[in-house]
């Protein structure tokens, strides 16, 4: 019997059967793989658990995921991800899971032939339409001291619009930035607390960036450097759709790892798979930092500098000499007139200068420092007047670039192998800091004056009989020395937390929580050696006190030496010890430190006390090694 061949209709229907029924499993295997793919993993901030098996989502809010176990489920979450966008559309198209995840829905089309509902996501496409964005340039902010959440700086991207006559007005470009949810009323102390422990949501915004430097530049007196990435156009299109899905989405805020720059570089990661950017990050994630990681990807092709507003003015007030910054001093504060004969006996091009750099400081102090609008209104006025008269000297370039960026200076964790003695025994020693910067180490790529620790543990081995001991154990300690002149007068201040070996009147050294602070001047003497007085106050607790605390005030007077090749410090401190022992404390003291480049440093230090009627030396010597 002749067999018998199929018509053309249906051959076509037996063939897409035959393909649809082998190529299932075939998918069925791709989604498998996928699940655990490193890009799906960053899209949906999947890391793996510490001590089991499995993966953990970064991701705090249930709407960030289609399956109600898609937090630790990678392949559950993919599978109801892929139903979701290939689901047909009804009610508002901008709800569909396509419009709410464009990030998502590009990369599984990439992977997977998927049927594509008709969905029109006018919502997102009028979002990015009017974020006009061509290329994206990571923006850092410089350490501010006087906020917790910005002591180690701050990063945020910055999404730049393409050129117009040849021209881009950066100003009116728009940024993406990634901080905690405070509210407004929560002091520094709180939302120092809650920031550390997870205490607030994280919120990924669009700002424009002119607010951006308003608030950095202008009010916080922070430096900006611009690193312009070298993400293709597909790449920033990734960027872009990955922010969208998680601009309006919680990821708890934790100060020390994630935190703004950890958010910035997992978006970096998405942008451009293969990065990694996030495996760097350990116990903490520092801004400068992250930058640096972002740099050694050669993910970097230019960089900008763009001074804040009180460098910029401090720029223009160092080119007059002395005499003509005591004459804008005099100016600015009153004590003369624009039209005096101190003012007037000045040729053209130096009265044009000191002008220039009184009305720059003038109009600073009016924005940053509160001056009264009917003072430094009219003061404005009048110097722009007199100055109006006059060609002046040529126009200032405005400040230099520092010659070592904040990403440039020394990787923020120490380990240092020491040996000393401590006026009884000798000993050998290791400290461990896991962040960020003091006073002694090599100071280029940090601001002058300032010191941040985190967490920094010092620990003794006394060679007579194999003692082991906690010598302290830093939780927090900052320090913020800025020299005050003729017209920058900023307090420096300092205050610091954690437990310590305090000697009592046994002889007995025990560990002791403590907490101090203090505050003070700083005057510069020469360009690289500063004299400080600060007054300070220490408080104690400890059962071994005879009424468990103790407080001390007191006063610090030293001098500060920070330089590329040796920094040092000494002085005299002294401290009266007023509720439970009643005595007073000296220490003439005396630390330095040879900088082996930016990775290493050799330190020494030396000191004679008088306590409790007893006068010690003690002598300390160690290497430090930063990573």
């Amino acid at each position: 019997m002749p067999r018998r061949i199929p018509s053309a209709p249906l051959l076509g229907l037996l063939l897409a059967f035959s393909c649809a029924v082998s190529a299932a499993p075939q998918q069925q295997a791709d989604i498998e793989a996928l699940a655990t793919s490193e890009q799906w993993l960053t899209l949906v901030h999947y890391h793996p658990n510490r001590f089991q098996s499995g993966y953990t989502s970064q991701a705090d809010d249930p709407s960030f995921f289609f399956s109600e176990s898609g937090k630790t489920d990678p392949e559950g979450e993919l599978r109801a991800t892929i139903e979701a966008i290939s689901s047909p559309a009804s009610g508002d198209p901008n709800r569909h899971a396509r419009c709410a995840f464009p990030a998502r829905d590009a990369w599984i089309r990439e992977q997977l032939a998927l049927p594509e509902p008709e969905v029109t996501c006018t919502e997102f496409e009028e979002w990015k339409a009017e974020l006009n964005t061509q290329a994206i340039t990571l923006v850092f902010a410089a350490s501010y001291l006087n906020s917790p959440s910005s002591m180690f700086g701050h990063t945020f991207l910055r999404l730049d619009p393409p050129e117009e006559d040849g021209e881009t007005n950066l100003l009116l470009a728009n940024t993406i930035s990634y901080a905690a949810d405070a509210a407004e009323h929560d002091s520094e102390i709180l939302f120092a607390y809650r920031g550390i422990f997870g205490g607030y949501p994280g919120v990924t915004s669009v700002q424009p960036y002119y607010e951006m430097i308003r608030v950095y530049s202008d009010i916080e007196n922070r430096d900006l450097w611009e690193y312009e990435l070298n993400l293709t156009p597909a790449e920033v299109e990734q960027m872009l759709a990955h922010t969208w899905e998680i601009q309006d989405r919680n990821f708890d805020y934790y100060f020390f790892d994630e935190n703004c720059a950890y958010r910035l570089l997992a978006l970096i990661d998405v942008a451009r798979p293969g990065t990694n950017l996030l495996d760097e990050v350990s116990t903490h994630a520092i801004p400068s930092d992250t930058v640096r990681w972002v740099v050694d990807r050669d993910l970097v092709s230019e960089v900008h500098y763009r001074p804040s507003a009180a460098t910029s003015v401090s720029h223009g007030l160092s080119t007059l000499d002395s005499d003509q910054r005591r004459l804008a001093a005099a100016l600015a504060n009153g004590y003369i007139s624009v039209d005096g004969k101190e003012i007037n006996a000045l040729d053209d091009e130096d009265r044009a200068r000191v002008l220039d750099a009184t009305y720059d400081y003038v109009r600073h102090q009016a924005q940053a420092e509160d001056w009264p609008r009917e003072i430094a209104a009219p003061l404005s006025h009048e110097l722009l007047v007199a100055r109006s008269g006059l060609k002046g000297p040529p126009a200032d370039e405005g400040p230099l670039p520092p010659d070592v960026r904040d990403d440039q200076g020394h990787d923020t964790l120490a380990v240092a192998a020491t040996g000393g003695y401590d006026g009884t025994r000798h000993y050998t020693g290791l400290t461990l800091r896991a962040a960020y910067h003091d006073l002694l180490d090599p100071p280029a790529g940090y601001r002058p004056g300032a010191q941040l620790q985190f967490m920094r543990l010092d620990t003794r081995l006394y060679t007579d009989n194999q003692e082991f001991q906690i010598e302290n154990l830093v939780g927090v300690e900052i320090r913020s020395l800025t020299p005050r002149d003729a017209f920058f007068r900023p307090l420096s201040w300092q205050v610091g937390f954690g437990g310590r070996r305090t000697e009592l009147p046994t002889g007995n050294r025990v560990l002791t929580p403590y907490l101090e602070g203090g505050a003070g001047g700083t005057w510069r003497l020469t360009r690289k050696l500063s004299a400080l007085a600060i007054l300070t106050g220490d408080l104690e607790i400890s059962k071994h006190l005879p009424r468990g605390y103790d407080v001390a005030p007191g006063a610090d007077l030293s001098l500060l030496r920070q330089g590329d090749r040796f920094s040092l410090l000494t002085g005299l401190r002294s401290k009266t010890w007023i509720i439970s022992d009643q005595h007073r404390q000296d220490e003439l003291y005396l630390e330095g430190a040879v900088h082996l480049g930016r990775a290493y440093s050799i330190r020494a230090s030396a000191s004679r006390t008088h306590h409790y009627e007893r006068y010690e030396t003690l002598w300390n010597l160690g290497f430090r090694a930063y990573f």
